[in-house]
């Protein structure tokens, strides 16, 4: 079981999708997915298994939530650097979003 305190140790916060592109080099079928979290954070890179449900042209301007201080990780020749949030869902990954506009940057809490 995980502790509150151990929720609270994540950073997550809402972002736009400013641009996104297939990744040719992942292992499995992704996209490059780069997200402006605000003045405060800036543009972050992510690497994203969401092709199922999403194209590349769906999720420009798409606010997502996404955790923003895990360690960067590489994949393949890419620095993913945040962990962008969704639901395994029957047919693939469903991104987590507010349901109304708000601001880059906002905190879950």
């Amino acid at each position: 079981m995980a502790a509150f305190e151990d929720f609270m140790k994540l950073d997550i916060r809402v972002g736009t999708v400013v641009s996104a592109k297939v990744f040719e080099k992942a292992k499995k079928p992704a996209y490059q997915l780069r997200v402006d979290f605000g003045e405060e954070i800036g543009v972050k890179k992510s690497s994203a298994q969401i092709t199922d449900h999403y194209s590349t042209d769906d999720l420009i301007g798409k606010q997502v939530l996404a955790v923003v201080n895990f360690p960067p990780r590489q994949i393949a020749d890419f620095m993913s650097e945040v962990l962008v949030l969704g639901t395994y869902s029957e047919g693939g990954v469903v991104l987590i979003a507010p349901d109304k506009p708000v601001k880059n940057g906002d905190k879950l809490g």
